[in-house]
């Protein structure tokens, strides 16, 4: 028996969709959807009939004089059809007839839905409408249908392109680690060298100011014994400019004394910011980690910057030394970077300055407590620090790229220090890192650290 089509329905149209590889942020925008509209005044068996042509439509879009009313899928209108007396009784109504008979809870997604997203909604549906086509809404207000087998095919793809991403990335962090773990013995080795000789210096500086002063003393008895200053010797004081010497001298040993010092200091914030992880964490004071790590950061500085520290009581924190440093020289760098910018602007443009203010950053520390989200259950205290800039402050779109950097399922390209540091704190210590700016006000990082 030959087939008849209806000229009230068009044949279906297939949209093959993008040709760009597929990614986390990939739409049903993208995904081949069939565009297949039926006026629900047809008879079943003109869908039949369509439905037999093409073996992969998934199922037609139900229109009532032009407006959206629903879907049938193919599944249904078979299961219709194959009834006891389904073709006598129901292959001559009309689709509204039978769709009153096959209505089902349909699943209504716009275009702009990422394909994660639309998976996860399909997997909250009951069992028996895990095959059923999604329909999706465009931009246009049309509406087209999606076969679940190529919504299931996109998922897997972007799930296995995510799980060879993910396995890099966790090989370069492992290459990572590897190198710091090695610079780390590395820098150590060398401050080590570098504190034998200050070390050297340091003792001698003391044994060398009291020589000297005894030598002066010395000469100076010499010169009241003596009852006549030969000419010789008052010349040779003039040429040296003993009197000068004899004043600078205590000068230049202070300032040896005090380079060496500033060395000493230098070396020693070097060795504890390269500290080498182990295993387990251990306890750290936070306090002496801060000022090795501002020490380190003032060595680029020329004073620019005034650096205000409110310190708290704290005990010392459980933590992975080398990686908390880390972060925390991370957020200074972010914060210094920001400053210099700022002064480097007012530099250049003074006339679009209206007030100069001097560059700071204040680090704040304390021991807080927060109450507890959940019935009888203690409160939680936790040790807050606080780093902030009075610098311009981040634009919006800065911060949402920031915030993005911190997400999982939003992985930039290039790993930033920042997403670094978030995963350190929340992954590796159990905390929070919060970011708040506002422009012309400055930034402030708050890091929250569990304290057990």
């Amino acid at each position: 028996m030959p087939q008849e089509f209806s000229s009230l329905i068009s044949s279906p149209i297939l949209s093959v969709g993008s040709d760009r590889d597929l990614g986390l942020e990939s739409t049903l925008q993208e995904l081949p959807v069939y565009n297949f509209q039926v006026e629900i005044s047809c008879t079943g068996a003109e869908v039949a009939n369509y439905l037999e042509k093409y073996p992969l439509l998934p199922g037609a879009i139900l229109l009532e004089r032009g407006k959206y009313v629903g879907m049938i899928s193919r599944r249904r209108l078979l299961e219709i059809l194959i009834r006891p007396y389904g073709q006598e009784l129901f292959v001559k109504e009309t689709l509204d007839v039978l769709y009153s008979y096959a209505r089902t809870a349909i699943l209504l997604l716009p275009d702009t839905t990422s394909i994660l997203a639309a998976m996860q909604h399909t997997l909250r549906r009951s069992p028996e409408f895990l095959a059923e086509p999604i329909v999706v809404q465009t931009s246009a207000n049309t509406y087209r249908l999606l076969d679940m087998h190529d919504l299931n095919l996109a998922s897997w793809q972007i799930q296995g392109i995510e799980t060879q991403v993910r396995y890099e990335r966790s090989q370069a962090q492992m290459i990572q680690n590897d190198k710091m773990a090695s610079l780390g013995r590395l820098v150590d080795g060398v401050a080590h060298e570098i504190l034998d000789p200050v070390g050297f210096i340091w003792g001698n500086l003391t044994y060398v100011s009291n020589y000297s002063q005894d030598l002066l003393k010395l000469l100076a008895v010499y010169e009241k014994g003596s009852p006549h200053n030969s000419e010789t010797i008052q010349q040779l004081k003039e040429e040296i400019e003993f009197d000068f010497l004899e004043q600078d001298l205590l000068k230049a040993l202070n300032s040896i004394r005090n380079g060496a010092e500033r060395l000493k200091q230098l070396v020693a914030g070097l060795q504890n910011f390269c500290h080498i992880d182990e295993v387990f964490p251990k306890p750290m004071d936070l306090h002496a980690g801060l000022d090795s790590i501002i020490l380190l950061v003032k060595s680029r500085l020329k004073g620019e910057i005034e650096i205000i520290r409110n310190y708290g009581q704290l005990p010392p924190v459980s933590c992975f030394i080398g990686q908390l440093n880390q972060v925390l020289m991370n957020i200074l760098i972010q914060c210094v970077d920001a400053l210099l910018d700022e002064a480097a602007r007012q530099q250049l443009h003074p006339e679009t300055t209206k007030t100069v203010k001097k560059p700071r950053i204040e680090i704040n520390t304390a021991v807080i407590s927060k109450e507890a989200t959940k019935l009888n259950a203690p409160d939680s205290r936790w040790i807050s620090i606080c780093i902030a800039d009075n610098s311009l402050g981040m634009s919006l779109q800065s911060q949402q790229q920031i915030l993005e950097s911190f997400s999982v399922k939003k992985r930039a390209d290039k790993e930033t220090s920042l997403a670094v540091s978030y995963r350190i704190i929340t992954a590796r210590h159990g905390g929070k890192l919060n970011f708040r700016s506002e422009i012309g006000v400055g930034t402030e990082f708050e890091i929250l650290l569990p304290l057990v």
